[in-house]
C-alpha cells in the first residue's frame, strides 16, 4: 500500500478531544472539505463538534469559518 494514495477500506471514527477511536477498521477517512483520503497515520485535524475530519489546517479553518458563519 502506498501510503499517499490508500486504498481498502474507509474506517469509521469517533473523534475525541485529543484522540480518535476506530469505530469500524480502514486504511483512510476523507477530508470533510476537499474529499481527500487521509490515511490514519498521518490523521492530524479533526472536529470533535462536527465529528469530521480535514487533511491540513487550511482545511479546518476554512470548515471552523463556515460553521461560525452560519451560526452568526
Amino acid at each position: 500500500m502506498n501510503k499517499h494514495d490508500p486504498s481498502g477500506p474507509e474506517a469509521k471514527i469517533r473523534y475525541g478531544d485529543n484522540d480518535f477511536t476506530i469505530l469500524v477498521a480502514g486504511n483512510y477517512v476523507r477530508c470533510a472539505v476537499s474529499g481527500a483520503h487521509i490515511p490514519l497515520d498521518e490523521l492530524r485535524y479533526w472536529s470533535v463538534d462536527q465529528q469530521e475530519a480535514y487533511r491540513g489546517p487550511e482545511e479546518a479553518m476554512q470548515r471552523w469559518k463556515q460553521v461560525h458563519e452560519a451560526k452568526a
